[in-house]
C-alpha cells in the first residue's frame, strides 16, 4: 500500500503546478455536483484513500463475522426477555422491535465503522449504523471528481484501480430481501422515507433512479406526510406503498412519534414491508458496545465470536459515578471518550484527548453521569499522509487520522467509505473530511 501512496505523492511533486490546477477542477466538480451535508459541501483532499485487494478481502471477512454476531444479538433480543432488560428501551420502542419477523434478513443495510491499522491489520470497531446509513453518494461523486485530476490519470497507467457501486447493488439486495416478505407482490411500489424538511439530497434521488432503472416505481416521501387508510399506506401523491426503504433513524421516529403514526400503524399491522424494520435499533443504539461484552451475550456466541468481540469491541460501560471513580476518569481524560447511547453524526461525543482542558472534560463528564451516556476506551486512529492543495496552494503534506466504513447490503460487504480528520477524533464536530475510496493493484508488465 505504501508503495502506491509514495508513487502518488511522487506524481504530485513532479507536476505540482498541474496538480494544483487539477485540484481546482476537482473542487469545482464537487461544488457543482455533490450534495450538502448539514449545509456544507463535502470537503476532501487531493490524494484518494487507497486499499489493496488483500485489505478489501480482509474487510469482507471481518465484516461478515461482525454481521453474524449482530444478527444473533437481534434474535436474542427478540426471544429473551431477560436480555432485553440490558438495553432499557422504552415500552413503545420495545413493542415495535418485538413485532413478528415478516422477512428473513434481520439487518438489511448497515455501515460498520472501524479504526483500521494499515501496517499490522489490527482494528477496533467505532460504530454500527443501520437504516440511516448514508454517504454512498459522497463516495460516488468524490470518485468522479478525482478522475478529473491529472495525477489520478497518470497513476492509473501503472496501477489497476477499482471502486464500489453502491446504488444498483442496494436495489438488488432490497429486491432479494423483499422476495422473502410474507405479503410480497409482483411489482411493489417503493417509498424512500425520511425526515426531509423540504431538503431532498442528491443521494436520495440517485437511489430513486436506481430503483426505477431496475423496473420498480419509487417515490421519495416525507415520512410525516404519509397517510394510512383502509389498510393501505399512502404516499403524498396518493399511491399505495408496498415497501419502504427506511432512512429515518429510529431515535428521530420515536421523538416524532405522534407525527408519524400512519407510518407506524401500517408497520404494526404489516400493511407495508419495512426495510429495515425497527429491530435494527438493537444494534444501532451504541449501548450494544457495552452489551457485547456482557456475559449474557458471550453465552450465545461461539468461542471464535467471543474472542472477536473481546479483541475488537472497545471496552464500554455506562457513564455512572461508580465507573468514573473506578477508572479515575476525571484524572485520565486522554484514555476515554464519552458518547450518548442513541445519537448519530457524532452529536454529543467528547474525547478527552481532543484539546479539552481538565476543567472542560470534568464538566462534560459530570453533567452526563446517569444521563444515558457511555464511557468508552479511546482508540488511536491510524494516521496517513495527504495534502490539501484542494483548498491551499501552499499546503504541505500532513498526517490525518483515518476511519473506514464498511457497507453491508443483505449481510454482504458492498463497499467502503473513508473519512479523515486533522484531529484524532473524526467527526463533523471537528475537522472531518471524506476521501474517494479506491482498491489498487499494480499492473503486471506485458512480456510481449
Amino acid at each position: 500500500m505504501q508503495k502506491a501512496e509514495e508513487y502518488y505523492k511522487q506524481l504530485v511533486d513532479n507536476n505540482f503546478e498541474e496538480s494544483v490546477k487539477s485540484a481546482e477542477i476537482q473542487q469545482q466538480y464537487i461544488k457543482t455536483y455533490t450534495a450538502r451535508y448539514h449545509g456544507y459541501y463535502v470537503h476532501t483532499l487531493y490524494i484518494p484513500k487507497m486499499f489493496t485487494e488483500e485489505m478489501a478481502e480482509y474487510f469482507n471477512e471481518i465484516s461478515s463475522v461482525m454481521y453474524g454476531i449482530l444478527e444473533k444479538v437481534i434474535r436474542e433480543y427478540q426471544s429473551n426477555a431477560e436480555y432485553r432488560k440490558l438495553f432499557g428501551f422504552e415500552e413503545r420502542l420495545e413493542g415495535l422491535i418485538l413485532r413478528p419477523n415478516h422477512y428473513e434478513c434481520a439487518l438489511p443495510i448497515a455501515r460498520i465503522d472501524i479504526f483500521f491499522n494499515e501496517d499490522d491489520f489490527s482494528f477496533k470497531f467505532c460504530e454500527f449504523n443501520a437504516d440511516g446509513s448514508s454517504a454512498m453518494n459522497e463516495d460516488k461523486e468524490l470518485n468522479q471528481a478525482i478522475r478529473l485530476t491529472s495525477t489520478y490519470n497518470e497513476f492509473i497507467k501503472k496501477y489497476n484501480v477499482r471502486t464500489f457501486e453502491l446504488f444498483d447493488s442496494w436495489v438488488k439486495a432490497f429486491k432479494e430481501i423483499y422476495k422473502t416478505y410474507d405479503r410480497a407482490v409482483q411489482n411493489p411500489y417503493v417509498a424512500i422515507a425520511d425526515f426531509f424538511n423540504g431538503d431532498i439530497s442528491r443521494e436520495f434521488k440517485a437511489f430513486k433512479k436506481a430503483f426505477e432503472d431496475s423496473g420498480i416505481e419509487c417515490e421519495i416521501c416525507e415520512i410525516t406526510d404519509l397517510k394510512y387508510e383502509n389498510g393501505k399506506l399512502l404516499s403524498p401523491s396518493g399511491r399505495h406503498i408496498n415497501a419502504v426503504y427506511r432512512r429515518a433513524v429510529t431515535c428521530d421516529i420515536m421523538r416524532n412519534y405522534d407525527r408519524v403514526l400512519p407510518f407506524i400503524r401500517a408497520a404494526e399491522n404489516n400493511d407495508v414491508c419495512l426495510i429495515g424494520d425497527f429491530k435494527t435499533q438493537v444494534i444501532h443504539n451504541k449501548i450494544v458496545f457495552k452489551i457485547l461484552h456482557d456475559d449474557m451475550t458471550t453465552a450465545f456466541l461461539t468461542d471464535k465470536e467471543a474472542r472477536f468481540v473481546k479483541e475488537h469491541i472497545p471496552y464500554t460501560v455506562s457513564l455512572t459515578d461508580e465507573q468514573v471513580k473506578a477508572h479515575d476518569v476525571l484524572q485520565s481524560k486522554d484514555k476515554w471518550v464519552i458518547k450518548p447511547e442513541d445519537s448519530y453524526a457524532s452529536k454529543g461525543v467528547y474525547a478527552g484527548v481532543e484539546g479539552m482542558t481538565d476543567e472542560e472534560w470534568k464538566k462534560e463528564v459530570t453533567e452526563n453521569i446517569d444521563n444515558h451516556y457511555l464511557l468508552q476506551e479511546y482508540c488511536e486512529p491510524y494516521a496517513s499522509v495527504n495534502i490539501d492543495i484542494t483548498h491551499d496552494k501552499n499546503a504541505k503534506y500532513k498526517k490525518y487520522s483515518n476511519i473506514t466504513g464498511i457497507y453491508l447490503y443483505g449481510g454482504k460487504m458492498a463497499g467502503l467509505y473513508s473519512r479523515i480528520a486533522k484531529n484524532s477524533i473524526i467527526s463533523t464536530q471537528y475537522s472531518e473530511m471524506s476521501l474517494p475510496t479506491v482498491i489498487v493493484s499494480e499492473k503486471r508488465e506485458n512480456p510481449h
